[in-house]
């Protein structure tokens, strides 16, 4: 028995361990996320002329400087206090390091337009932290000045609060896997232990800090929520200003194709990447590092350095939001919030276990088969994580409306019938994109768990007589559970959380908790919006502690 299964198969044996169910399934996935981006291009080159004018002379320039600014900030932000936080917990011992590396993931939780509700309770005109400043020292409304929280700069900080935790799970682990005989010699050659962080760690660590960068910056050109609210025009609210306010189809899909442009750059920034980061074996490093006991002074800026994040991006926000719940008069038990919570729970229960299906099928396929073909199929499967919600909103719109459009102008003519809307606006085509934006978190985590299965068992599988399926099966899925059990949670939960696509896409009258959210938010309704955010955040809760017993394991 070999154990080289990923050498081409004799040709009569193909047929056999690729059945072409299995390839259908994996193309089909790929065609579907693959979709949104060519029928945006379509759809924005079709009236290229007229509409690029326009956006040229109008919003273009306000959309671009936006983006770019907020790009710029958060990135900046969540470098410094992602890096800052990884190296402090790694390198440092201080009082309650252990609790505090493992906190540091808590608002990894909140989605950011919830943590703008809740600081634009606190923080905004009419809020307590303004007004108790009125009444202490006596000002009037036009006596002072404070920093405006719905601005471009409160929008960059509420995603550098959220966001920060991609940049500090991959600072963390590269530094834990360095080496500490490069570092100890740069101590040994009269570097201080900052000098030796800045010349030796860092560096070191460069390709998976950059990951965990653009991570969060693709993260921040997708949302929409947080920039919405805080009224920051950007590329994604311009494509849902368009496409509702302006009923202005073609604007959005040149918006929706500058908004795919910036996100795919991206994407192959990450990809380059991580094709030239190095792993190394923790089991043979040279020398463990020694790490710095700080005491006294230095102890306690160290521990109030890495909890000021926790406690502004997680801890404050939720008790903020149950105070405004309180106040509130939303009832959760009441047959309109049932009605969310179901259509909440249905959507992401459907789209994580399709998600997840889909999933097994690409990765399987490129198991069994591999070479560019399987590669290009996962690739392409791999895509939606860099487009926005917003751009597969339109992507998926505008191919399935003409469908729709065409048939029912067939059916008049030819049976007198008229068919309306089959598919846009159903349940199944916001189920679609869903899939699309989701596919790449679904593949991950079955991709990981597939590593654990040796390729000795697919040989003994095979020799016992097992079909392809039969081995997955019986053989792969007993092993992956906990993996696909955990890519089925994060998808369910980023489902719970997705905003834009969900906005845009919708059927009539089907609300969920994240669109009664927003609704009331941007109807003023703070304490109303709370309830509704606080049952999302809680949903959030359960990756993240996944996340953190990953992450005490490492201790």
């Amino acid at each position: 028995m070999t154990d080289q299964p990923d050498l081409p198969l004799p040709r009569q044996q193909r047929a056999r361990v690729s059945p072409r169910g299995l390839s259908v399934a994996a193309t089909l996935v790929a065609i579907v996320c693959m979709l949104p981006m060519l029928a945006v291009l379509v759809a924005a080159l079709s009236e290229l002329t007229d509409t690029v004018s326009h956006l040229l002379d109008t919003v273009l320039a306000r959309y671009a400087g936006n983006t770019v600014l907020l790009v710029l900030f958060v990135g900046f932000g969540t470098f410094a206090v992602g890096v800052g936080a990884a190296w402090l917990v790694t390198m440092t011992r201080f009082p309650f390091v252990r609790i505090v590396e493992v906190a540091l993931v808590l608002p990894l939780a909140f989605p950011a337009y919830v943590l703008a509700y809740a600081y634009t309770h606190v923080l905004d005109h009419p809020g307590i932290v303004q007004s108790t400043l009125r009444h202490v020292m006596g000002y009037g409304p036009r006596d002072y000045w404070f920093p405006e929280i719905r601005s471009l700069g409160g929008a960059a900080m509420m995603l550098v609060l959220v966001l920060y935790p991609y940049v500090y799970l991959l600072a963390r682990a590269s530094f834990l896997q360095q080496s500490g005989t490069t570092f100890l010699a740069a101590r040994a050659l009269g570097s201080n232990a900052w000098s030796a962080f800045f010349r030796v760690s860092l560096p070191l660590a460069r390709p998976a800090i950059a990951a965990g960068v653009l991570l969060a910056v693709m993260e921040t050109i997708a949302d929409f929520g947080t920039v919405a609210y805080f009224g920051v025009q950007t590329f994604a609210t311009g494509i849902y200003t368009s496409w509702f306010s302006l009923a202005d189809r073609a604007g959005a899909a040149q918006l929706a194709l500058c908004l795919l442009t910036f996100a795919l750059f991206l994407a192959v920034l990450e990809r380059l990447q991580r094709g030239k980061s190095k792993y190394y074996d923790q089991a043979r490093r040279a020398q463990d590092k020694s790490v710095l006991a700080l005491t006294g002074l230095r102890a306690y800026l160290a521990l109030t350095a890495c909890l000021m994040p926790v406690v502004f991006g997680a801890v404050l926000p939720a008790a903020v939001l149950f105070w405004m719940g309180l106040g509130s008069e939303q009832n959760l038990l009441s047959a309109r919030y049932l009605g969310f919570l179901r259509n909440s729970l249905t959507l992401a229960g459907i789209a994580a276990a399709l998600t997840v299906l889909g999933a097994v099928a690409v990765g399987f396929h490129q198991r069994l088969r591999p070479g560019r073909m399987s590669s290009g199929i996962a690739y392409s499967a791999r895509l939606g994580y860099a487009v926005p919600g917003g751009v597969i909103a339109v992507g998926l719109l505008v191919p399935f409306a003409a469908f729709d459009n065409a048939l029912d102008a067939w059916m008049r003519a030819t049976f007198d019938i008229s068919t309306g809307l089959l598919i846009t606006g159903s349940i199944w085509l916001l189920i679609i994109a869903y899939l699309v934006r989701f596919s790449a978190a679904a593949l991950g985590a079955y991709e990981g768990g597939q590593s654990l299965v040796h390729a000795n068992m697919d040989a003994a599988s095979r020799s016992l007589g097992q079909t392809p399926i039969g081995t997955l099966r019986r053989v792969h899925v007993p092993i992956l559970t906990p993996s696909l059990l955990t890519a089925l949670l994060i998808v369910f939960v980023d489902v719970m959380k997705e905003l834009p696509a969900t906005l845009i896409m919708r059927p009539f009258n089907y609300d969920t908790l994240a669109v009664q959210a927003y609704r009331l938010a941007s109807d003023e309704r703070l304490d109303g919006a709370a309830v509704p955010s606080l049952v999302i955040v809680a949903m959030g809760l359960l990756p993240v502690i996944l996340i953190c017993r990953q992450v005490g394991r490492q201790n």
